[in-house]
């Protein structure tokens, strides 16, 4: 029950702040639901106008029962705002393809009406509805369509576009019929009451509407309880909320059978006896969890799994399921999430590192030294249950160390494309992609993901299979476009350099190692670089010998070597008759690398290790710099000189 306390205390704490009146918390006995159609009545509950909703970035916030919050199936009306099947008389009149659920969504507005804290607006709108014409003036007004026969449609087949409240919907199966259909009783329709004198129409947004139903739910509460999370007696909650990652999320992260007791196997007669939770408290729980998944929690696009940090104080934390690039943005939107500066072949990662230094110190400005942090991931393996992935809680300050580490260890110049470089750590998205492809399982990837994030939140190392995973499918180059095989290059070597932690690997070039791979590594991106600049003076493009043999050096260096400097001879006679002065420097910086091998290391021919890799590209990136190719200004230089 840690996470229900943690998630109470913060909603105690933010609900009502001023600092987030902007995103605030759901009031108690409330839900939220995207709206479809909007009727506008009058104080008196006569019709006045009706349009369709288009998808907001907000959802709708609407009182709810606590059966109804949890609906999943079966007849759970709201209170005010509900879909046309339920506040509709006239639904099956209109051929109606579902159940009308009107009686019960009357029952329950006329109890709230009934009842001392009843409401105005409510009022006007049990009085619209008791006159049984919803979907009729729907009709007229043009927000629901009807067809020759004058049923509601469930598709459309005529000339021109679609009506608006058809593309609205999301067709479902239906008993008796091979295709799906839109059903336009599952339209969800909010309210308006334009009352003279009362600035605010809009049911869900004002105040006293809102106290008036929270008023009726703490008058009809029953079935006391001791709540495990506070320990007090209360009202216990039998059917908890969902729509947590987002508002047509089904899943659920508390939840039982019914009557029938199958889950419980006879350890226990009731849901409440292996689970008491407080009706209030797990309203609040659930609605700061939505809440803060809402405003901070990180998740990739398409993507149903889900990471949320946050402190108690609901100040921001820093998600470890970002990438650096992504944290920079996250904390401030003037910092560029690109950096195309090339400070990485010059300067060794500094210019990287005092960013990084910068941002967590503006973390650590805002908490005090033993302000707690949680980090919570959930996922649902089946639609209607949501699985509590991770959970951690600790300091805010240790959190945050752990974060700076995380991403000064495994740092590294990262190329996903042209329009986006970095300096920095990948995501654990990327990582899974980079070691088993594009098109990785979805549970594959969620099982790296999982692996990793406590690699991250807890300060363990990477998984070494993981590292290597990555560091073969960089290496298999021939097999991979352009683009991923630069993004898995400088994944792999950022894996490889923190999972190598004591040889303290620079991000720039550095001369003065001579371990064996790292060499084999120099020497195969300067061979890459000769035949690139001969074949940029000839104006040809295509693959070099050092791509498509990078596989095969990386198992038998010495032997591919030798192959590897047959294939160049044509190149260096192009450039020995073309630009005579570039190839002196290139041999020269071959031999002097060449030089520096050990006597048997050489001419040894045993597998490399991912550290060839950071060889090749840290040579790589110093030539790049030194000798352009893009620009061509070296070699009109050059030929200037020449002649």
């Amino acid at each position: 029950m840690a996470w229900l306390q943690k998630l109470y205390e913060t909603y105690e704490r933010c609900a009502g702040a001023p600092q987030f009146s902007a995103t605030p918390l759901l009031p108690l006995f409330h839900t939220v639901q995207q709206a479809h159609v909007e009727i506008v009545l009058d104080g008196s509950g006569a019709f006045l106008r009706a349009h369709c909703v288009r998808k907001e970035d907000k959802d709708t916030v609407i009182p709810a029962t606590e059966d109804s919050a949890g609906r999943t199936s079966g007849c759970r009306p709201h209170p005010l705002c509900d879909k046309i099947q339920y506040c509709a008389a006239d639904y099956s009149r209109f051929g109606g393809g579902k159940p009308s659920f009107y009686k019960e969504y009357h029952g329950l507005l006329g109890s709230w009406c009934s009842s001392p804290h009843s409401n105005v607006k409510a009022q006007a709108v049990l009085h619209y509805i008791e006159r049984g014409g919803v979907v009729s003036d729907l009709v007229h007004a043009g927000v629901l369509v009807c067809g020759d026969t004058g049923k509601l449609l469930t598709e459309w087949r005529g000339e021109g576009p679609a009506p608006e409240i058809l593309t609205l919907l999301q067709a479902k199966e239906r008993s008796g019929h091979r295709e799906k259909l839109k059903d336009q009783g599952d339209a969800f329709v909010r309210w308006r009451v334009e009352i003279p004198g009362d600035l605010v129409s809009a049911v869900w947004d004002d105040p006293r509407t809102v106290q008036s139903w929270i008023d009726y739910c703490h008058s009809n509460e029953e079935n006391l309880g001791v709540c495990l999370v506070t320990g007090e007696r209360v009202a216990l909650s039998s059917n908890h909320p969902k729509r947590i990652r987002h508002s047509r999320d089904g899943a659920k992260l508390i939840s039982s059978n019914d009557q029938g007791g199958f889950t419980f196997r006879g350890r226990f007669a009731s849901a409440e006896q292996a689970c008491g939770v407080g009706s209030e408290v797990t309203q609040k729980a659930h609605s700061a969890l939505r809440w803060l998944i809402e405003r901070q929690g990180y998740s990739r696009r398409g993507q149903e799994e889900v990471f949320v940090t946050w402190s108690i104080g609901g100040r921001r934390l820093p998600s470890p399921a970002m990438s650096t690039a992504e944290l920079f943005r996250d904390k401030d939107d003037d910092v560029p999430v690109d950096d195309p500066s090339d400070g990485y072949a010059g300067d060794a990662g500094q210019e990287f590192a005092r960013r990084l230094n910068r941002l967590i110190a503006g973390y650590r400005a805002e908490f005090s030294p033993t302000e707690e942090a949680v980090v919570m991931g959930l996922d649902a393996a089946v639609p209607g249950r949501l699985a509590i992935i991770f959970y951690r809680e600790l300091y805010a300050s240790e959190f945050l160390g752990r974060i700076q580490d995380w991403h000064e260890r495994y740092a590294w110049m990262q190329k996903y494309s042209r329009a986006h470089t970095f300096t920095g750590t990948p995501a654990p998205n990327d990582i899974a992609e980079a070691a088993f492809g594009r098109k990785i399982d979805d549970k594959l990837r969620k099982a790296v993901v999982e692996s990793l994030v406590p690699c991250i939140v807890d300060g363990r190392v990477v998984p070494r299979s993981l590292v290597e995973a990555c560091v073969r499918r960089a290496t298999n180059r021939a097999a991979l476009d352009a683009n991923e095989w630069e993004k898995c290059l400088g994944i792999a070597c950022g894996l490889f350099r923190g999972s190598r932690r004591k040889e303290n690997y620079s991000m720039s070039l550095e001369e003065e190692r001579k371990t064996r791979d790292y060499l084999f590594g120099r020497i195969l991106a300067i061979a890459e670089h000769i035949e690139l600049r001969a074949l940029y003076i000839a104006e040809e493009s295509g693959d070099t010998s050092a791509s498509k043999l990078m596989h095969r050096f990386a198992d038998r260096p010495c032997s591919t070597w030798r192959s590897i400097e047959i294939a160049l001879a044509p190149y260096r006679a192009r450039l020995r008759a073309k630009r005579p002065q570039l190839l002196l420097r290139l041999e020269k910086e071959l031999d002097r690398v060449v030089g520096q091998f050990g006597t048997e290391d050489f001419v040894s021919d045993a597998r490399l290790s991912g550290e060839f890799l950071l060889g090749y590209h840290c040579q790589r990136a110093a030539l790049w710099k030194t000798e352009p190719i893009e620009s061509g200004s070296a070699d009109l230089e050059e030929s200037k000189g020449d002649e």
